[in-house]
């Protein structure tokens, strides 16, 4: 069965470009992880993540890891 890609958003604290150059490698390195990007103009930070085969939480972990918050937002 093929595993299909979800999107996922969250609130964070990565809030420039020193803190994404720090969380690339992480989520580069991520098995699951397809593409992600961080809107660093939305006074959320918002970190969109496209993933297959990985659950929000799982995606949160891989953020936390690298030393920052990432709070789930739910979907409409």
């Amino acid at each position: 069965m093929e595993n299909k890609t979800e999107q996922y958003q969250f609130k964070t604290n990565i809030n420039c470009g020193g803190c994404i150059a720090s969380v690339k490698p992480h989520l580069d390195g991520a098995e699951g992880i397809c593409e992600w990007s961080v809107d660093t103009t939305n006074p959320d930070k918002v970190l969109t993540v496209e993933a297959e085969g990985l659950s929000q939480e799982e995606v949160a972990n891989v953020v936390k890891k690298a030393g920052y918050k990432a709070e789930p937002i739910a979907k409409n």
